[in-house]
Formats: C-alpha cells, sequence, structure tokens
C-alpha cells in the first residue's frame, strides 16, 4: 500500500473515531430508563381510560418535539418529512407500548417519517428532547431515516418496500427459536406495497406462516401527489391476494379501536397468519370533522379563504398526513377531495411558518386529563430497557470440532469434483450439528446449488423456499439474521447471475443496517453464490456471473469474508469457517469439476478438512524463481500445471478476502520479473480499466515497482456455449496463455 493510501486510510479513521466518541445514544450496551407503559397484547383485552390518556398526551410531546426539530432544521434553509412523522407518532406511540424487544419486536418500512419515529423515542424517553430538536440530519446519533437507536428498531430503512420481506425474515426466525408470542408489527405506507420485493415478502409471510402483521398508514399522498394520481390501485385487493388477511378500521388515530386490532392481529399471527390493519377513512363533513378535533374555528377560516364548503361530504383518510398540525392536515385532506387549496406535504416543513402559531393549534394542547395521565406515569418508577449492540463482525459463531470435519470423506489426488460437493458436505456437517441454528432460504435451486442435504437435517421451520424470488429471498435472510443475537447460521443461494442483478438489494440493505456501535457493518448473513464466472457448464451468457468478484468487492468493507475456493476441499474449509465467525459472508462456488489440488511433492490434498481458512495458500515453490502466478479460484489448477511444466515460477492461491495488502504487497516485492493473476471473472476494458482481483493486484505491484499482467475476461460480448474449459480457451485463459504471458513479463 502506498505511503499516500496509509495516510489517507489513517486520516479516514481518525476522524471515524471523534464521530463515534461524540455519540450520545450509541454504545455496545445502553440501559433506557423510561415512561413506564407497557401494554401485554397477549392478555390486556382493552385499553384503559388512563392507558389512552397517557397515549395521546406523549403524543402531543411527540409532536411538539417533531415540529421544534423541523424549526431548527429551517433555519439552516432544511426541509424533511414533517407530514409523514407528525402521522407516523400516534400508532407508533401504541406499538412501543406493546414491545418488550424479545418476542415482540417492531420496524417502519416507510422510513422517511423519521422525525416521528425519533420524537416517539424521545417521547417515551429513550433519548432526549433537545437531541431530537438540535440533532435531527445533523449527526450520526439521529441521521435522516430511520436508525437503530435505543427503543428503536434494528432495521434500518430507506427504500420503499423493501423492509415487507425483511421483517417477514425476522417474524419468521423469531418464530422458529421462540415459539408462542413471537411477532413482527411492521408499519408501512401506501405506497411502498407495490414494489416487487414487498409483494414478495407478502407472499412469504403467507406461504410460511410468518407472525407479522403490517400496519398501513393509508394517507392518500405521495411525493408528487395524490395516491390517487400516481397509482389508483386499492392495496386490500393485491395484498389479501397475497395472503394476507386485511383488517379494516377507521382510523389509525382512534386508539381503542386501534388496539383492538392488534389484539386481533396479534391472535392471527399466533396461529401463523400474517395480517395487514388497513385504515379506510369515513365520508363526513368537513364541519364534523373539525368538531371532532375542537378546530372549527381553524377550519372553518382554511375553508373560507379557499371557498370549500364546510357540509359538503368530503372522505377523511384513516392515517392522517400532518395529524396534529392543522393547517397542513387540512390542506392535505383538500388535496385527496380535489379542493382547491389542497397540497401534499409529503415534504413537509417549517420554512416560513410561525412555530409559535403552529404549536398553538387546539389540537396539541395537553388536556387536563392527559396532563393527569402523565403526571401520573412520572411518578412510578421508571421501565427499564437494555439494548444491546449485535455481535461485532468475525466473534466466534458455530464452531464444530476437528473430530467432526476429520470424519468428512471428499475426493483426493487425482480426482476431480465440483467445489459444489465441498459445500454441501460443510453445510451438512452444520446443519446436523445445530439443526436449531441454522437457516436456509431457497430459490428453488437448492439441488444444483448443494443446499438439499444440510436442509434434509433441518426442520420445516428453519428453511424457507422462495420459489424464484431471489430478491425476496436475499431481504428475508437479512431479517432472519435480525431475529436474535446469538450464534446461528442464515444461508440464501442462488445463482451468481441472480445475485449480480435481481437479488442485489439483499446485499444492499448492508449498506444502511447500523449496528448499535454506529458502524454499518454486514449481518449474520451468508450469501452462497453458485455457478460463478464462466464456469457454468454449457448455459452460455444467460447463466453467466462474470461480475461476482466485483461484486464481492464492492461489497467488501461490510463482510467478515468473501471465500472463492479453488476445488472441492477449500470450498469446504470455507463453508466451515463462514459459519464459525459472526458476520456478513459471500460465497463463490464454480459449477464445474475441477481437479483436487495437491502438495508439490504429490503426497497429499492441498488441504485437509481440519485445516483452517487462510487467505493466501502456497501452492508452488520453486528455488531461484523470480515470478509468481496469482491464482484466485477455478484457474487455479492451470498455474499449478504452468509451474510445473517450467520449473521457475512460484504459484499462489488466493482464498478470498480481505488479504492483508501489506502481506500482498511483501509477496509481489519477492518477484523482480513480475507477477500474473488468473481469475474467471470480468477484469475490465481498456474503457474501465483494470477491475476485480487484477486491479487490487496491478496497484500493489505498481507501488512495489513491479511488473504485472492480468488474464480474465474483458470482451464478454461473443462466446461459445461450450464447456468451461472450451470458454476459457475463447478467452485467453489457457495454460498455453499462461506461459505466452509470463514470458513478456
Amino acid at each position: 500500500m502506498s505511503a499516500g493510501m496509509k495516510s489517507v486510510l489513517r486520516g479516514q479513521q481518525r476522524r471515524n473515531n471523534r464521530l463515534l466518541q461524540k455519540t450520545e445514544f450509541l454504545g455496545r450496551r445502553v440501559r433506557s430508563e423510561i415512561m413506564p407503559i407497557h401494554i401485554d397484547v397477549s392478555k390486556d383485552k382493552s385499553l384503559n381510560q388512563s392507558q389512552i390518556d397517557g397515549l395521546q398526551g406523549l403524543q402531543k410531546e411527540a409532536a411538539y418535539t417533531a415540529i421544534r426539530s423541523l424549526e431548527s432544521l429551517a433555519r439552516l434553509g432544511e426541509v424533511d418529512h414533517l407530514g409523514g412523522g407528525l402521522e407516523l407518532i400516534p400508532p407508533l406511540l401504541l406499538t412501543l407500548s406493546v414491545t418488550d424487544y424479545d418476542l415482540v419486536e417492531y420496524t417502519i418500512e416507510h422510513a422517511h417519517t423519521s422525525v416521528g419515529y425519533y420524537a416517539a423515542l424521545s417521547a417515551m424517553g429513550y433519548i432526549s428532547e433537545q437531541a431530537v430538536i438540535e440533532s435531527f440530519r445533523r449527526g450520526l446519533d439521529i441521521p435522516g431515516h430511520v436508525s437503530w437507536l435505543p427503543g428503536g428498531t434494528q432495521l434500518n430503512g430507506g427504500r420503499l418496500g423493501v423492509m415487507v420481506p425483511v421483517a417477514v425474515g425476522q417474524a419468521l426466525g423469531k418464530k422458529a427459536k421462540r415459539g408462542k408470542g413471537s411477532w413482527i408489527v411492521c408499519h408501512c405506507g401506501d405506497a411502498g406495497f407495490v414494489s416487487g420485493q414487498a409483494l414478495n415478502g407478502f407472499n412469504g409471510a403467507d406461504v410460511h406462516g410468518a407472525p407479522i402483521t403490517f400496519v398501513m398508514h393509508r394517507n392518500g399522498i405521495q411525493l408528487s401527489g395524490s395516491t390517487e394520481s400516481i397509482l389508483n390501485k386499492d392495496p386490500r385487493v393485491m395484498v389479501a391476494a397475497m395472503g394476507v388477511e386485511i383488517l379494516e378500521i377507521e382510523s389509525l388515530h382512534d386508539l381503542p379501536a386501534l388496539y383492538k386490532a392488534y389484539r386481533r392481529a396479534y391472535m392471527l399471527a399466533q396461529r401463523g397468519r400474517p395480517s395487514m390493519i388497513y385504515p379506510t377513512g369515513r365520508q363526513q363533513t368537513l364541519a364534523n370533522f373539525a368538531k371532532r378535533y375542537g378546530i372549527e374555528e381553524e377550519v372553518k377560516d382554511i375553508a373560507n379563504s379557499n371557498d370549500v364548503d364546510l357540509n359538503s361530504p368530503i372522505w377523511i383518510p384513516g392515517s392522517l398526513m400532518s395529524f396534529g398540525d392543522v393547517e397542513s392536515m387540512i390542506e392535505c385532506i383538500f388535496l385527496v377531495n380535489h379542493l382547491p387549496g389542497g397540497r401534499g406535504h409529503h415534504d413537509g416543513h417549517m420554512k416560513g411558518r410561525d412555530v409559535d402559531r403552529v404549536l398553538s393549534n387546539p389540537m396539541l394542547q395537553i388536556n387536563a386529563r392527559e396532563r393527569r395521565a402523565l403526571s401520573g406515569l412520572r411518578r412510578r418508577s421508571k421501565r427499564t430497557v437494555i439494548t444491546k449492540a449485535r455481535p461485532q463482525s468475525g466473534t466466534p459463531n458455530l464452531r464444530l470440532p476437528l473430530s467432526l470435519k476429520k470424519r468428512v470423506k471428499l475426493k483426493g489426488i487425482g480426482e476431480e469434483d465440483s467445489a459444489r460437493a465441498g459445500s454441501e458436505a460443510g453445510y451438512a456437517i452444520i446443519a446436523k450439528r445445530y439443526p436449531e441454528k441454522v437457516f436456509v432460504v431457497s430459490c428453488d435451486l437448492d439441488p444444483s446449488t448443494k443446499l438439499a442435504k444440510a436442509r434434509s437435517y433441518l426442520a420445516k421451520d428453519h428453511q424457507f423456499e422462495m420459489s424464484i424470488e431471489e430478491q425476496a429471498a436475499t431481504l428475508m435472510a437479512d431479517g432472519l439474521a435480525m431475529s436474535g443475537p446469538e450464534p446461528q447460521l442464515n444461508v440464501v443461494s442462488t445463482f451468481a447471475a441472480f445475485f449480480e442483478g435481481i437479488a442485489r438489494e439483499g446485499f444492499d440493505l448492508w449498506r444502511y443496517q447500523r449496528n448499535l456501535t454506529g458502524v454499518n457493518e454486514g449481518l449474520n448473513v451468508t450469501f452462497h453464490v453458485s455457478h460463478v464466472g464462466a464456469c457454468t457448464g454449457r448455459d452460455h451468457f444467460s447463466g453467466w456471473g462474470l461480475d461476482w468478484i466485483n461484486v464481492g468487492l464492492t461489497y467488501l468493507p461490510y463482510l467478515h469474508r468473501f471465500y472463492a475456493p479453488a476445488d472441492a476441499r477449500s470450498a469446504f474449509i470455507a463453508t466451515c469457517d463462514l459459519a464459525e465467525h459472526y458476520g456478513g459472508h459471500i460465497i463463490g462456488i464454480p459449477r464445474d469439476n475441477l481437479p483436487i489440488l495437491s502438495k508439490q511433492d504429490q503426497s497429499a490434498p492441498l488441504w485437509e478438512t481440519t485445516d483452517n481458512w487462510e487467505p493466501i495458500t502456497e501452492f508452488r515453490k520453486f528455488k531461484g524463481a523470480n515470478r509468481a502466478i496469482l491464482a484466485l479460484g477455478a484457474p487455479a489448477f492451470l498455474a499449478g500445471d504452468v509451474a510445473e511444466s517450467l520449473g521457475d515460477v512460484d504459484v499462489y492461491i488466493v482464498n478470498g478476502f480481505p488479504v492483508d495488502p501489506r502481506s500482498l504487497g511483501r509477496l509481489i516485492s519477492r518477484y523482480p520479473k513480475g507477477v500474473v493473476t488468473i481469475e474467471d471473472g470480468f477484469i475490465g476494458t481498456a474503457e474501465t480499466g483494470l477491475r476485480g482481483f487484477a486491479g487490487l493486484i496491478a496497484g500493489l505491484a505498481s507501488e512495489a515497482g513491479c511488473s504485472a499482467k492480468h488474464l480474465g475476461i474483458t470482451d464478454p460480448r461473443t462466446a461459445p456455449s461450450e464447456g468451461h474449459m472450451e470458454t476459457w480457451e475463447h478467452f485467453g485463459m489457457t495454460s498455453k496463455d499462461l506461459i505466452s504471458v509470463l514470458k513478456d513479463l
């Protein structure tokens, strides 16, 4: 690594550390003393008046905090999603009251409502009111979308629809491990439900009986206009068609009715029946609506200024955007009813508005009953909640005794086998040893990806077939990892070609899953990427995963390890290693038969089943060698053949990443005549420059002052439909090509 790069990295680490040191609510273990309001949804049949009054008082305190926070942002010229945030607060406070952070948890799909989320956490006592007002969208603690804080959800949101299958995975994992009483509540909007991830997630919830309830905030408004003008579809029909039971109520702002729906949904969840609480709204006059909330004068002024008849029947949505902010709330109602003066307030804000006037409206005034309820709560002993971070990446996970590994029989030297045989054996002994701690999400490919044997040792509630819904399957696996912090192995498998395309969202979810420590790191999930490179039989272009190495390197900051095994035995070792360490893993498995690699003296296989995984393995070593081949993955045997024929070239197999760049740099510097890399993947073009493993080594070789040449796939536009050897020959990846490139060094 160059001195310049080292300096850049050291500087970034210093800045990271300074930022982490300034956090107020993050850490490995956070103790919170909060409002003593907890409702046992399994036993409490209804809310009593004191609970209703207390929750309504907390709603107003949270709304005050959210509005003050947006006033603070307005002074910086910034806006946020105040409308959705205010709307979220009332139902979310009920959810926080039934959550026990063990059997019952929650998440938020429409994560742009985050100011309401943070304000609700503040009202409950998890974080300070002042922090939300002064720090929202201005630091690591309280960012601009839903992120994990004490009392919050681990599932950091950002993209609409994505959290549906993730929450389903979380619910299924909790059900399998904890059983009766498991329940996940997922607050969602009326936009993301139609995304492919969400619809596939609803389907998965039904097929596998997830104990989950979706609370839809049906406000009729989206980013650029009313929901009707963007996508005029009834969510109930579509969601019910996927197998989710619809529970209709009139309004999410009617706490007794909402809690009754929660009770019904919880009971359904215990029978393996997913549900959605759907607020229908109601037809009524604007005058009657205003009277209900004591805002007759305010509504009259707004109606008169827009020539709107107070006595005309209109639709009042069952979830009200900007709830409590009277002017904005009425403008939203006008918009969905096609009335003059209507505005959306999706990007609600306080720019140019009088905050004292907003806060003084009747809907935000705490009445005497609510004040008494809040005072009573504050006199009682606080409720203690301990929030613990997930284990750090690399923490010991499912350890396997050497005696078990030793009994595994794999092919030996002189034989060929698919690397899939090694991973199959690895997953099988892990599943047999830890059947209660292994979960597999499948995409109708287990016979080919070789997860079927492992599944034979697992109970039905530890394996989930999702057919060809690869995107939802990867997200469900992410959710399984969130079902508890204890050691477990969560595997999702499909072909590399699908991971590179439609399943990428599962990888991307890692990027915004913050641990409680403030670090975004890979979840405890293994992405089993099969049929990598052009080593995919005779499937031709549609079956190739030529970018698999670049994908793995792209996500490396969030991973514990990325494995590229070169034969069946190294695949077995890699599989055992990923199970033994907590964190995110990608393993790329070639399809076709490859020779079992041997030690240089042919005395034994290069790897024994009891060996520990290592990033680099010395494969061939010759006295006086001044050139070397660095091989990644399947083509390693070609490098060995060439070295044997030349007798003056060393060979190293890179088994995966990360590899210490200093070690690689020292290794390269040993070879004054240079190094050659070979990999079965896309290494770039003249226009894009080097990519993949080749790009990494090119940079290190340049720093070491060594020559470097590279073999890989550069132009995949035209190719044969034959076996991997013929395909490699077409792309210039043969023993003959290796020898030629070595001579050119």
